[in-house]
């Protein structure tokens, strides 16, 4: 089984500065059909500084009326970012995600360089490929088992 976060996180994650305008954020997450994007600093565009959500957008923007070009992803980031290593477990990113209640986990390197994104459904994606491959494995076995006592 594909465990680790290395195996199976999105490795190409759209990113944008704190200084982006929020009207921008909106339109990147309609484009490339996501519901966050990794805010990096504007000088070491590798560490991640924040994650704006496209709930983050609605609650913060738009259910108070106000402008989205006047705001920028740094005004409605949230910055206690929980992250994930490479080497991660996924049960152990599960739980992680658990407890902060979070969808998503930014994956940084050793040095907090952002290398990738896990979501719940790329989690749930791996399982439904494991439950799909033991169901067809044991599904096997029975077939043999029943052909053997023929």
């Amino acid at each position: 089984m594909a465990s680790q976060l290395r195996d199976f996180a999105t490795s190409m994650v759209a990113v944008v500065e704190p200084e982006t305008p929020t009207l921008l954020v909106a339109q990147l997450m309609r484009k490339h059909h996501i519901g966050a994007l990794v805010v990096v600093d504007a000088h070491e565009k590798t560490r991640p500084v924040g994650i704006v959500t496209d709930r983050d957008l609605v609650l913060e923007l738009m259910a108070e009326g106000l402008d989205p070009a006047i705001f920028t992803a740094g005004d409605i980031m949230s910055v206690d970012l929980v992250t994930a290593t490479p080497e991660m477990d996924a049960l152990e990113a599960v739980q992680l995600m658990k407890t902060h209640r979070l969808r998503r986990l930014v994956i940084n390197d050793d040095e907090g360089r952002l290398v990738g994104i896990v979501t719940m459904e790329d989690v749930l994606e791996l399982l439904a490929r494991e439950l799909a491959n033991l169901a067809a494995g044991l599904a096997g076995a029975r077939d043999r088992e029943i052909s053997e006592r023929e």
